[in-house]
């Protein structure tokens, strides 16, 4: 049983001495076989002859560690994670059993405690598994969206966010699209390319972000809906919004894939910009979807054409809300002040709820069941309102826009009093000499004031 209990090293230590003490080996090539010294080699032997082959195992083995924690200290230490720590993380737990109860004990032997106690579980046995969801059986069924922000151009040009459309059914890219951050008027811009080249599908599928869900429940306006959900809804395609990321991942998965093959094929191309980049995606889709796409399990192809004019699909893919028409004829919309010019129809609209159409070249449209408005606008200061809630996937596009108006801001062009009183230097250079009288500026002002005189008369 002893010898069944050894480890290797002493088994080998066991055999050498076995052939020293038979003749069979020198003392030097024993000790240079188990890289001993021949006194620790002569010790084993002695110890061999009188205790047999089982004296050449430590002593220490088997016997309790002289830095060992006492069993009593280990209770009451595991009683009071039980009491008072239960659910705190083992280097919590280490740090508030110093701090508060007096007991100096290593991270790594808390955590042993707690594993054996059953008060914590280790990142393995913490590991949750998510079922695979089968792909849907037709084409155009079901569509993943996403955004994918990422240094896609790497150190050539800026970072920006990656608008990717995959079909449920085969794992084809069906739209990509190069964009400053996501918002409702970048996925408008992508949605019209789908469209235009696909037809509508029966539903997206994405995630919780704002353009595509209203968090909040009690949200005013909107009618339960953001504005690309009102636009899908327009045009009789649904949108559902996925629990979790891995329940959409073949987007997720996508994106990965993308940030390793699409960043080194446009390194190889030299682009570097995002205007040369949705250039070069159609080519990069058509070559991917050849090699990787899968046969959907029904030949269907679910997309509906859309027989829309490009009239009526910019008034869809756009943000509309509705503003109310104060007494004199004017509403307040994103820090401007909108007043209507007065016109038969204008008149009757005090009281009355109009209705904005922001499209995204940035013009605005004032109507009433259906009328366009005539309005002027009364600029206000442009910035971030005050303490802004922004999400993190705009937060590149806020910054950009903040710094760009502090630029501003900071070099103010300060007209002197003469600048604004419209003074111009004669000129009194070598030369010939500027006739002052016959200066058009000069005449001008005469014939204002000679207006002003008369009028006064």
């Amino acid at each position: 049983m002893g010898l069944i209990a050894m480890s290797e090293r002493d088994l080998q230590r066991i055999e050498v001495l076995s052939k020293v003490i038979g003749g069979r080996m020198t003392m030097v090539s024993a000790a240079h076989v188990l890289g001993l010294s021949e006194r620790q080699v002569r010790r084993l032997l002695q110890r061999m002859r009188t205790g047999g082959a089982a004296s050449i195992r430590h002593k220490a083995i088997g016997q309790t560690s002289n830095n060992r924690i006492s069993d009593g200290i280990r209770d009451y230490a595991v009683t009071l994670v039980r009491e008072r720590y239960a659910d705190f993380g083992p280097t919590l737990v280490t740090e508030k059993l110093a701090e508060r109860d007096g007991l100096h004990v290593s991270r790594e032997t808390v955590r042993s405690w707690m594993v054996d106690a059953g008060l914590w579980l280790s990142r393995k046995q913490r590991r949750t598994f998510h079922q695979p969801r089968l792909r849907r059986e037709s084409f155009g069924e079901l569509v993943q969206i996403d955004g994918s922000e990422h240094r896609w151009f790497e150190d050539r040009g800026p970072s920006c966010s990656l608008l990717v459309f995959v079909d449920d059914a085969t794992g084809k890219l069906m739209q990509l699209r190069f964009v400053r951050s996501e918002s409702a008027f970048t996925y408008f811009e992508a949605l019209e390319l789908y469209l235009k080249h696909h037809g509508a599908p029966i539903a997206f599928y994405s995630d919780k972000h704002s353009v595509f869900r209203v968090a909040k429940k009690d949200a005013r306006g909107g009618q339960g809906m953001t504005q690309f959900g009102r636009a899908l809804c327009e045009l009789n395609i649904e949108i559902l919004c996925a629990n979790s990321s891995q329940a959409k991942g073949r987007v997720e998965r996508m994106n990965r894939t993308l940030q390793d093959r699409l960043v080194k094929e446009l390194r190889l191309a030299g682009i570097g910009c995002m205007d040369t980049g949705n250039a070069f995606l159609p080519g990069f889709m058509e070559d991917y979807n050849k090699r990787f796409a899968v046969v959907p399990a029904r030949p269907d192809d679910l997309h509906r054409p859309m027989n829309l004019t490009p009239d009526r699909l910019a008034q869809i893919l756009c943000k509309r809300e509705q503003r109310y028409v104060g007494a004199q004829l004017t509403f307040s919309f994103e820090r401007k002040r909108i007043m209507l010019q007065e016109t038969e129809v204008t008149r009757d609209l005090v009281g009355r709820y109009v209705e904005t159409y922001v499209y995204a070249d940035g013009r605005l449209d004032v109507r009433w069941k259906g009328y366009c408005l005539p309005y002027k606008v009364f600029d206000k200061d442009q910035r971030v309102t005050h303490a802004a809630i922004t999400e993190n996937k705009r937060l590149g596009d806020v910054l950009a826009y903040i710094k760009e108006r502090q630029e501003q801001q900071d070099k103010p062009k300060v007209k002197s009093n003469s600048e604004k009183n419209g003074y111009v230097k004669r000129a009194r250079g070598p030369g010939r000499r500027k006739e002052f009288m016959s200066d058009p500026a000069v005449i001008a002002r005469r014939e204002k004031a000679l207006l002003r005189q008369r009028a006064a008369e």
